[in-house]
């Protein structure tokens, strides 16, 4: 099989250079629970789609690989595991992530379960080193408790060479917040980034960041990135589904125990239909096939940035030949800012029905 010829990112100041499409492995962990509420996803691909997923991936073009040790508690890693197998080690970016899976431990960033589980996602992965190991959320328990323990050993687990490069996360919530604390009760997760960035000295940034994505939550922050030459990890680019008409509002998604869609506004029928609108009006002016829908979609993040790479999942490899094949056809900054518009239309139309975005 013949790679794919994919434009080429450098993330930041870490020198990291990769394709710009990597592979996200999340949904590959399959149906999960965490912290009292569904974490995986019910469609997650079995072992032999996930599998091909990753070596079709791999024989594409794709470089750069990201994980966590809570995607399916894991069953994500090990999956990985089975490509790291078969290439040259340094040929591959992998990137994983800690603190939503706590175990035994106090807190899921005390730092002798951090260590821990870097042990288990090397063992998992079959490697010595990951090249980026990210904080995965930011709640460091009460006053901040486990922050600076957790960021001594960040820079503890680089300087010993078992890790490359360290990530955090952009503005945030971490998920048990976003279902029980009430939105006036939240803070601001803009002004708590910045603080935790000054901490933390990270070398990439996992931001999520869609057409969805409202303008306000994104704000600055690719330009923030830039200016203190840090890398992007952009994440859920297609927004898991909804911007490639995979699901229709006469059918609206019924998801199986485990999967954290069903938490998600955006996934019932009343966002569908809005969604649904704006996306076949994007498919009548400058869309017309489902390829041009997911180069928008592709393409409004990469060009957010230089130093960013898009992380798109998959849980089977004929989604993997769609992404690359869509990256290909690269749509003017006209066409993005149209899409930018039609689909933020969409957005106040449900604000104004009082269907609003779940914040993430």
């Amino acid at each position: 099989m013949t790679a794919h010829l994919l434009p080429n990112r450098t993330l930041g100041r870490t020198g990291i250079a990769v394709p710009a499409l990597g592979a996200g492995c999340w949904a590959i962990g399959g149906p999960d629970h965490n912290l009292g509420m569904p974490m995986g996803w019910s469609t997650g691909a079995d072992q032999a789609a996930a599998i091909a997923g990753l070596e079709t991936a791999w024989e594409l073009g794709v470089r750069l690989y990201d994980t966590a040790d809570v995607y399916g508690h894991g069953l994500s890693e090990r999956r990985l595991g089975h490509l790291l197998a078969q290439i040259p080690r340094e040929q591959i970016v992998v990137s994983s992530k800690v603190g939503y899976f706590a175990g035994t431990a106090e807190h899921g960033f005390d730092p002798a379960h951090m260590r821990r589980q870097l042990g288990q996602s090397l063992d998992n992965l079959g490697t010595d080193y990951l090249d980026i190991y990210g904080l995965h959320h930011h709640d460091f328990g009460e006053g901040d408790r486990w922050l600076q323990p957790a960021i001594e050993a960040m820079h503890a687990f680089k300087a010993e060479g078992l890790i490359r490069a360290i990530s955090l996360r952009g503005p945030h919530r971490f998920a048990p917040d976003r279902l029980s604390t009430p939105p006036a009760l939240r803070g601001n997760k803009i002004a708590r980034f910045r603080a935790l960035f000054d901490q933390v000295r990270p070398d990439i940034l996992a931001v999520r960041d869609n057409l969805l994505t409202p303008a306000a939550s994104s704000e600055g922050i690719f330009a923030f990135a830039d200016q203190h030459h840090c890398g992007v990890l952009i994440n859920k680019p297609l927004g898991q589904g909804l911007l490639t008409r995979s699901h229709r509002p006469d059918q609206p998604p019924s998801f199986a125990d485990g999967d954290h869609r069903a938490r998600k506004r955006w996934f019932t029928a009343p966002a569908l239909a809005v969604l649904d609108e704006a996306l076949a009006h994007l498919q009548d002016t400058i869309a017309p096939d489902r390829h041009d829908l997911l180069a928008l979609a592709l393409w409004s993040c990469l060009n957010r940035t230089s130093n960013g790479v898009v992380l798109t999942g998959f849980t089977n490899p004929d989604q993997i030949r769609a992404n690359i094949t869509a990256i290909s056809r690269m749509p003017s900054a006209a066409q993005i800012a149209q899409a930018r518009t039609i689909i933020t239309a969409a957005q106040e139309r449900l604000d104004a029905e009082g269907q609003v975005f779940l914040d993430e």
